[in-house]
Formats: C-alpha cells, structure tokens, sequence
C-alpha cells in the first residue's frame, strides 16, 4: 500500500487514481499518526507555497515522521512543491527551513521569463535509475512551477529540464526522490515512472 500525504495543499486525487491505474492500493493519510508502519512507500504531493507547506506538515506531525520513514528504506517521493519540501530552504515569500533530507536550497526563476512555468517541457535523464528506466531523453512531462531546487550536491541530479536555466526536475538518493513536474498530468511518460515505482515495490 502507498500512502499519500494530505496537509491540505496537494491533487490528492488525481495522483491517487494514478497510482491505482498501475496497480497499487492507496491511503490518503492527514495526520502523522495515521502512519501504521505497513506501508511500502510514501508520496509528497503539493501545489503552493513552501513556507505555508512546512507549516501543515509541521501542524499534522510530520516533521518528525518522515525522517524516520526514510529511515526504513522505504520510497519517499515527493512531486512539484513536495520534491522542494525536500531541501533545507526556500527563498519563497522569505525564507523557510525544509525537510533537510536533501543538501541545497529553491529560488524562483529570474529574469524576462514567463513564471510560472507552466506547461509540457523536456525532461533528460542524467542518470540510468531505475525510477526513469524506459524515459528517453526529450520526454515530455507537464510543469507548474515559479520556483526549482539547486541542489548542493550534484550526484542528487537525476534528470534536468530547460527554462532559461538548466534546473534538476528530478532528484534522488537511495530511497528518497523528487519530481518537479506532475507525473499524474504527464501521460505516458507521467505513467511510466509510477509504474516504474510501483514495480519497485514487488
């Protein structure tokens, strides 16, 4: 079973359905203490802004869940504002303290670009993780984003996407990832990484 994390700022839905398209049972979980320990892996959705994020993951107990989820070995993946939930800060509207299970720190995009970015754009594995085995480079996937991850450590980069910079769209180390795109919205490419977690289950 998967659980999704609902503080109140995530598609709860439509990553849901997605998951369930590719076989695997889902729980949507509120509170930390809703955890019961038998779950196979933990998903991080969210839309908005990082500090208020922090702030309902906080308020629910999961602050101090979800390190010692990670701890377990099991997947923990967080998808657009949860992959940024990720690292120690934002800039975003001030600046916030993350999770911290990922060095580094999420700026907004600069200069004449149009933000948020939003739409279909490239994704180019960096790379071969199992998680986009079967995702060619120049995939597209679906973005709404003002804000990215510099990641401090760059072996954390798994796959790189273009918009006026050269930003990680997803990231990774051992079981804990993070996908700057929604891959509920990204069609087969979108599917294909669920399945590709999904069968990492088994």
């Amino acid at each position: 079973m998967i659980a999704i994390i609902d503080y109140g700022m995530g598609n709860l839905y439509s990553v849901t359905k997605a998951l369930e398209k590719m076989g695997a049972p889902t729980r949507i979980v509120a509170r930390a203490a809703e955890l019961t320990g038998d779950e196979r892996a933990l998903v991080l959705p969210g839309v908005g802004a990082f500090g208020k994020g922090m702030e309902q993951l906080r308020q629910r107990g999961f602050v101090e869940a979800i390190p010692g989820f990670v701890a377990t070995g099991k997947p923990f993946v967080g998808i657009c504002l949860g992959l940024q939930l990720l690292f120690e800060q934002s800039v975003e509207m001030g600046e916030y303290r993350g999770l911290g299970l990922f060095p580094g720190r999420v700026v907004r995009f600069s200069g004449d670009l149009v933000v948020p970015h939003m739409g279909w754009n490239q994704v180019n594995p960096v790379q071969p993780v199992p998680l986009l085995a079967g995702v060619e480079p120049g995939s597209y996937a679906y973005f709404v984003h003002s804000y990215y991850a510099l990641p401090a450590d760059p072996a954390l980069v798994w796959a790189t996407t273009s918009y006026g910079v050269e930003f990680a769209s997803v990231v990774g180390r051992d079981n804990v990832m993070g996908l700057q795109f929604h891959p509920e919205k990204s069609q087969s490419v979108g599917l294909r990484i669920l399945r590709n977690l999904v069968a990492s289950l088994k």
